[in-house]
């Protein structure tokens, strides 16, 4: 029997001419050849231009992918509930508070949702550089929520009755912050206030009550709150016939006493309440997106037949948000 313990001193094996098969020289010929695989009379230079056009296609595709996939981050303007004079507790301070509604409709498309405070960058306790101008950067849209009445002196007018002086602080804050979001090119839509807002930041004025500025107009607001409706009719060639091309005076609920008067600059009607002619939403024309509704879209069901579905609506302006972000 053999050994095991002894080492095996046969060295490597050969080839039949004696050549170990691990020191053996390949062929140049098939080392030098290009591989079959590679178009014919291809170049490295060719070679190299298909690569990095391949890794820039990879590299596009992700940077796509991620920003389509970017939450969408919308601001909602505040409102402002002013302290009550010989109250206590939260009612004796300043408080800013969006309403429930506005926020879940907006939510509805699944898009992030913020409250704009005001800034004070003045302020004896805790002052901030922050601005309205840092939220228009870094939100890609902006909704002017409804409220109290735009005060009269914000269009160059005094109050016909006490009542009807509106809410001068909260105008001069989101006149700042409508600026902003459409110097920084991001689409706003205002409802209710916010569409009267609209108007008079461009140098249009309001009808401080409707009922009392035009006796034959239609009751455009009652007790029956968000109940009350009417119809409205979208003049030819407007965005809102375009959106609805099939809409035949469609019903919106009706929440507001004053409205739009004398059209802003630039401002072209979308809408009127129908048989009256009350302007019931308008669109800045130098804007990629600056819409306003006087009746409140959040109000509507979504699918709904008895009130105007506004989905439309919003998909527009969340699209706007989407193409004008950076």
């Amino acid at each position: 029997m053999p050994d095991t313990d002894k080492p095996d001193r046969r060295g490597p094996p050969t080839t039949k001419d004696g050549v170990p098969h691990a020191t053996r020289v390949p062929d140049r010929r098939v080392a030098d050849a290009p591989a079959r695989y590679l178009k014919e009379n291809d170049t490295p230079f060719a070679l190299a231009q298909r690569v990095l056009s391949s890794r820039w296609r990879a590299v596009r595709d992700k940077i796509g992918r991620d920003f389509m996939r970017r939450t969408l981050r919308i601001g909602v303007s505040a409102r402002i509930f002013h302290p009550e004079p010989g109250s206590v507790g939260l009612r004796s301070k300043n408080l800013q508070y969006l309403e429930e509604s506005i926020a879940q409709w907006v939510m509805s498309r699944d898009v992030l949702v913020f409250m704009v405070p005001t800034v004070n960058t003045n302020g004896l306790l805790h002052p901030s550089n922050i601005t309205l101008r840092h939220y228009a950067r870094h939100l890609d849209g902006l909704v002017l929520q409804g409220g109290a009445d735009v005060s009269p002196q914000t269009y160059s007018e005094a109050p016909t009755r006490p009542e009807w002086s509106g809410d001068r602080a909260r105008d001069l804050y989101e006149l700042e912050l409508l600026h902003e979001f459409v110097e920084a090119g991001k689409p706003v839509l205002g409802i209710c206030r916010g569409c009267q807002l609209i108007n008079v930041a461009f140098g249009g004025s309001l009808y401080q009550d409707v009922a009392t500025n035009v006796p034959e107009a239609q009751e455009h607001v009652n007790s029956d709150y968000d109940a009350h409706r009417h119809r409205v009719i979208f003049p030819s060639g407007s965005s809102l016939s375009r959106m609805f091309p099939k809409a035949d005076r469609p019903m919106v609920n009706s929440i507001h006493h004053q409205a739009v008067k004398d059209l802003g600059r630039d401002i072209t009607v979308e809408a009127m309440s129908d048989p009256d002619g009350i302007i019931e939403a308008i669109r800045y024309q130098r804007a990629s997106f600056v819409m306003g509704l006087q009746w409140h879209p959040e109000f509507h069901r979504a699918g709904g037949v008895d009130l105007l579905d506004c989905t439309p609506i919003l998909d527009e302006f969340l699209r706007a948000a989407r193409e004008t972000r950076l």
